[in-house]
């Protein structure tokens, strides 16, 4: 089993399944007040199983990757989502500033998480139709993809460090659009 596998860390258990399958991300976006996480070159395969986690969890409608330099759905992103990837849509677009001005529109807008130098979470209505987009670790959103943004959120730090790991900063963000939905 352990050749099958290719490694020896398997507790004795094998399945063989079909590929990932992705969803089309013009359908996720296209539903009433869609809640997306939009991943702009987030390239560390358990940032986006953490994320997938976060997003399951606040009911997010889905999550949006670039086809290039960026993880994809593999069985180590499985394991860090906890099987979140086998309930949430995953999409997969050949190019996100694209893919993001196309979506936008009065029933859906754009938001960049983007530390400090944006509004405060708190400030800010989330309650509507809503693609956030969280940047690659140590290098945030790429200029075109972060023009395309209609706003810019920041998730207020009280400490000395100066952001979150990509996949802390979604789950707030996503939990607090959530509870503004909600209330």
């Amino acid at each position: 089993i352990s050749e099958a596998v290719g490694t020896r860390d398997h507790q004795g258990v094998l399945a063989w399944c079909e590929p990932y399958r992705y969803a089309d991300a013009y359908e996720l976006a296209a539903g009433e007040r869609p809640l997306l996480a939009c991943l702009d070159q987030v390239s560390d395969p358990r940032n986006l199983g953490a994320v997938c986690r976060s997003a399951e969890g606040a009911g997010a409608t889905g999550v949006v990757v670039p086809a290039h330099g960026s993880a994809r759905v593999t069985p180590a992103v499985c394991r860090a989502s906890a099987g979140a990837v086998e309930h949430l849509p995953v999409a997969v677009v050949t190019n996100l500033a694209r893919y993001l001005a196309e979506i936008k529109g009065d029933d859906l807008w754009i938001a960049a998480a983007a530390g400090e130098s944006g509004t405060p979470m708190w400030q800010t209505d989330l309650s509507g139709g809503l693609a956030f987009v969280f940047g690659a670790e140590g290098k945030g959103l790429r200029p075109l993809v972060r023009r395309t943004c209609d706003l810019a959120v920041a998730i207020p730090q009280l400490g000395r460090v100066e952001s979150l790991n990509v996949s802390v900063a979604a789950a707030v963000l996503l939990y607090e659009a959530r509870r503004q939905r909600d209330g």
